[in-house]
């Protein structure tokens, strides 16, 4: 389909560590909740205000699976991007069907890339060795070990 496009940009911090599960497959998939926050200025009261908006975001690339699972956890700041997709699940308790939203990385149009800020070093350049594009990212991920910061 011509004249489409789906894609998502982010930044923001986990609220959780990553969860990774085992699919049916085998292969390993991590689910992430991150949050964005914007604050301003009340206009009337002058007092700071700020909205946070959490996000859904699902890791299929094996590759960057990894990279969560062995580098990330809460508060870690990470840029990504990625697909929405919607589904549709049933609730087992009341029957009802319901909808979730989420942020989907997944083949070469997916990246993330783990942002300086909370980590233990005290820089704020961000580690390129987790944006690598995805078809280039193997299961031996030893080669990246010396370029991550940590």
């Amino acid at each position: 389909m011509s004249g489409s496009l789906n894609k998502v940009q982010i930044i923001g911090r986990l609220g959780a560590d990553p969860e990774i599960k085992q699919m049916v497959n085998g292969k390993n998939v991590a689910r992430l909740s991150v949050a964005t926050s914007q604050s301003w200025k009340d206009k009337s009261s002058g007092e700071r205000k700020e909205k946070t908006e959490w996000h859904r975001v699902v890791i299929f690339n094996e590759g960057l699976v990894n990279i969560v699972q062995q580098y990330l956890k809460k508060g870690a700041n990470v840029y990504l991007e990625g697909q929405l997709s919607t589904r549709k699940w049933r609730d087992e308790k009341s029957g009802q069907d319901k909808y979730s939203t989420e942020i989907v990385l997944q083949g070469y149009n997916s990246s993330l890339t783990m942002l300086g800020g909370k980590s233990s070093s005290n820089t704020n350049e961000s580690s390129q060795a987790s944006s690598l594009p995805n078809d280039q990212m193997s299961q031996d991920n030893s080669d990246l070990d010396d370029e991550i910061p940590f």
